[in-house]
């Protein structure tokens, strides 16, 4: 609102928005936080590191490193294995990943979609989101089956090794896909995991094509999965639905019919987020 003394000034920011709150330079960065934040999220990512070990590989010393430790150690983000001498990622981490994830509806509505997934075709069925170039795994609803997948929420996997992951790239136009494949390096999980750019192209224009996409043992062998990408309501692809399971179920002539019950899926919960339900 402009002051009636002076109609000139200028229109009051939100609170919480200071004046310079889009210059993200460094100036207005924490180096200290930040260089915590890098160890706590490579520590999320590789879990059981020695102090030295996390002090090597975040390019830090020893002691920066562990005090930031210690510091994240009393909050309960992290915690020492006294008998192995390693650093984990702590309870607290959860429990603060878990209030994002119910900060968006799409975990809650997508949970009944999921179950009656995995129900319909006896394997687990999965829910990621695009983050940082990775696949998130927000939600799983697991088969009963002895022999399953096991994405927990949080875990993070290459989107070109992904079923997810291929699903939501081939969403994208060209020149969001080049940025998000930029600088990427399309890393050989197996023998039979997409190594090659124009490979990758040409695998999506496939999953463009038919509506869903296959991880065909790219990321664990004897793994397979049938991914669909699920729309909002201004018709972005936001996330991606998937069934996954052993190869010694989930054959070549099941890829078919699985599909069908995933692009189902994915068409029930777009609907739900206001988006396209066309299968």
């Amino acid at each position: 609102m402009v002051s009636q003394d002076n109609p000139s000034s200028e229109p009051r920011r939100a609170r919480g928005r200071p004046r310079d709150w889009s210059d993200k330079t460094a100036q207005n960065t924490i180096k200290s936080l930040d260089r915590a934040m890098e160890v706590f999220e490579f520590l999320s990512e590789h879990q059981g590191k020695a102090l030295t070990t996390l002090a090597t590989e975040t390019d830090q010393s020893p002691a920066t490193v562990y005090r930031i430790l210690v510091t994240l150690e009393g909050r309960g983000l992290v915690e020492f294995d006294a008998v192995e001498q390693l650093w984990h990622i702590g309870p607290r981490a959860f429990v603060i990943g878990a209030r994002f994830l119910r900060r968006t509806s799409l975990v809650e509505r997508a949970r009944p979609v999921m179950r009656r997934l995995m129900e319909q075709t006896g394997e687990t069925a999965n829910l990621g989101i695009e983050r940082g170039g990775q696949v998130l795994f927000v939600s799983q609803v697991e088969t009963e089956a002895t022999i399953r997948a096991f994405f927990p929420p949080g875990t993070l996997s290459p989107m070109h090794a992904s079923g997810i992951g291929k699903a939501l790239l081939a969403e994208m136009d060209d020149a969001r896909l080049q940025r998000a494949l930029a600088g990427k390096t399309l890393t050989a999980f197996t023998p039979h995991s997409i190594t090659h750019l124009d490979a990758l192209r040409a695998d999506l224009a496939q999953v463009r094509a038919r509506g869903y996409a296959v991880d065909a043992e790219e990321r664990n062998i004897g793994m397979r999965c049938i991914a669909a990408p699920v729309f909002d309501i201004h018709q972005e692809a936001v996330a991606g639905i998937s069934v996954s399971g052993p190869t010694s179920r989930v054959g070549l002539e099941d890829i078919e019919r699985l599909s069908v019950a995933v692009r189902a899926a994915a068409a029930d919960l777009s609907a739900t987020l206001g988006g396209r339900v066309g299968v």
